[in-house]
């Protein structure tokens, strides 16, 4: 075998596996979903009817779909300001302050990202309990009198209350990952700036956040994918979508409707709305980080 015939094999050992378990567990099922989104299927492979586009037509008249459409979107703004702001103030005081301990810091900053969703839907869930909960808790102490508000069991108070969890849970891998930006960042850069004359803030502004920008912007990407597409777990977990579907986000209705209402077909047509919203969000983001990067340029 020739040297090149060894170096295509070689790469080929390394890329079909990989292309292999993206086709059947990635590609099939988005295609598997788009075909399935075309029909009337309770979940039996014998009873499946082809209705065209019913399931979109449906979908757009459905008020709790543009409800959760609305959730997510709040989960995605709210997740971005947050997680961005606290990581990035948490890292700055970490590198830049000189914190003692700061490796102590990091890791339990880090610590919500290697629990289960599960687990810290489950935590926050007794966080908020009407009865015997830690800010009811905390309420009575300084009110004098016994708070019981039921946080997730109000409509006014239920999406926040599941924003914050998302925030705390999220804010360590950012951190780490705004950390390492920014200790990358050559030390000769501030000694300049500080022989200017420039406080801490035109250093985080003119220093520090044009060069850790790349950083920031694949963070923000990642938060809006994630949540796009996993913040049903955490909602499932903690109000099953309610009260009265006002905390449904796409991901919970969908599993509702595939898995509790055994309309899979309309729950097909959810998933590919998933993946439309998605592609948009990524794009319009994408060419909005480019131009901000320009600017900052």
């Amino acid at each position: 075998m020739s040297q090149r015939a060894k170096r295509k094999f070689f790469i080929a050992a390394f890329i079909i596996p990989t292309l292999v378990f993206f086709c059947v567990f990635t590609l099939y099922p988005i295609f598997r979903g788009i075909y399935i989104s075309f029909y009337d299927w309770s979940g039996s492979a014998k009873n499946m009817d082809f209705i065209g586009l019913d399931n979109f037509r449906e979908l757009l008249k459905d008020p709790i779909i543009w409800t959760a459409i609305k959730n997510d979107y709040f989960l995605v703004v709210g997740k971005v300001i947050g997680i961005l702001l606290l990581a990035t103030l948490f890292a700055i005081a970490i590198t830049r302050l000189n914190i003692r301990g700061s490796s102590f810091y990091r890791v339990i900053f880090f610590i919500p990202n290697i629990i289960s969703v599960v687990v810290i839907g489950v935590l926050w869930r007794y966080v908020y309990n009407p009865n015997m909960g830690f800010i009811n808790s905390f309420l009575t102490l300084f009110k004098g009198e016994q708070v019981q508000t039921a946080w997730l069991g109000q409509e006014n108070t239920a999406m926040w209350s599941l924003l914050w969890p998302s925030i705390w849970a999220g804010i360590g891998f950012y951190m780490i990952l705004l950390i390492a930006a920014i200790l990358s960042i050559p030390s000769e850069l501030y000694e300049a700036a500080d022989l200017d004359g420039a406080s801490q803030g035109r250093q985080f502004w003119s220093v520090t956040v044009p060069l850790i920008w790349e950083q920031m912007k694949v963070s923000i990407l990642h938060i809006v994918m994630t949540t796009l597409n996993g913040s049903f777990i955490i909602v499932w977990i903690m109000t099953e979508g309610g009260p009265d579907n006002s905390t449904q986000v796409m991901g919970s209705y969908l599993y509702q409707m595939g898995f509790r209402q055994y309309h899979m077909g309309y729950a097909a047509a959810i998933g590919v709305l998933i993946l439309i919203l998605s592609f948009i969000t990524t794009v319009v983001l994408q060419r909005l980080l480019r131009r901000e990067t320009i600017e900052l340029a």
